[in-house]
């Protein structure tokens, strides 16, 4: 099955962050974004889940 696409106000919206904090993530390289159509920036769904799973990793660490 294909991953889903979504917008960057899509993943914004999804994790309560402005979809500018998500273009800032992308220029720093923690969110790898997709082209569509030359112009157009979309962030896979597994892409998403991956930057999830490493917040949450790391976060546990900080904690210790």
């Amino acid at each position: 099955m294909a991953d889903e696409l979504l917008t960057i106000d899509e993943v914004a919206a999804e994790l309560k962050l402005h979809p500018d904090t998500i273009r800032r993530y992308i220029r720093e390289r923690k969110l790898k974004p997709t082209r569509v159509g030359g112009t157009a920036i979309r962030i896979r769904r597994s892409e998403l889940d991956r930057f999830i799973n490493e917040g949450e990793e790391g976060s546990e660490d900080k904690r210790d």
